[in-house]
């Protein structure tokens, strides 16, 4: 590199990489336009840049320009979403929620209270209410036939001796009969929502669900 070259790298605020230090800068905007500047002043009269090459450099520069600015512009936008979604999770909090668990918490005195999706219609549907601490099923209710789509069922908080069942969390097992075999189906209990959490990584935006821990906002099933 001559030291003329220097000089005009120096006189644009741009760096220069020699053998006792190695400097690097991003080449912005201003700055590529300065140096296309000084490149067209300094040309050689006999050999102008060609049309072409010049349109070619300012169609790259353009190209990563654009891409950086779509970019930042995404990053707004993704910021914006995580945004209104916080908002429209610190509403729910005192609110119940129906969300994917087979969990729920019988309160003293109280009900629990959840629906289910079935593929197809069964001739026979049982709901098992199990003490997750003893693996004791407490109570079986039979719902008997129910069509395809989502069905919503209800326990009393009363266990199979016609007592009231402890306050606690309790598993709610549902089965089915589809196409001759039991198949065991998934539930979505009713739960009190009393808190929300900004999670990192991939934990993301999280409703904390009295009694049952946190859920995904976004498993949220219905705002009841």
């Amino acid at each position: 590199m001559t030291t003329n070259t220097i000089d005009t790298y120096k006189s644009l605020g741009l760096a220069t990489t020699s053998t006792a230090a190695q400097q690097k800068q991003t080449l912005g905007q201003e700055q590529f336009l300065k140096l296309l500047t000084t490149q067209l002043t300094h040309q050689d009269p006999m050999k102008p840049m060609e049309n072409g090459e010049f349109l070619g450099q300012m169609a790259q520069f353009s190209t990563v320009s654009g891409i950086q600015d779509l970019q930042a512009s995404f990053k707004d936008f993704a910021n914006s979403i995580s945004s209104d979604q916080a908002l429209q999770a610190a509403s729910l909090v005192g609110r119940y929620v129906s969300a994917p668990s087979q969990q729920a918490l019988l309160s003293a005195g109280g009900s629990v209270t959840g629906d289910f999706e079935l593929p197809s219609s069964s001739p026979n549907v049982k709901l098992s209410i199990v003490n997750p601490q003893t693996g004791e099923t407490i109570r079986e209710i039979s719902m008997g036939a129910q069509p395809s789509g989502s069905n919503s069922f209800s326990w009393d908080g009363v266990d199979k001796n016609g007592q009231l069942a402890n306050p606690g969390v309790y598993e709610i097992q549902a089965q089915a009969e589809i196409d001759g075999t039991n198949t065991a189906v998934s539930t979505n209990i009713k739960s009190l929502v009393h808190s929300v959490t900004m999670g990192s990584g991939n934990k993301g935006l999280q409703v904390n669900l009295t009694g049952l821990g946190p859920v995904k906002f976004n498993q949220i099933k219905q705002i009841l």
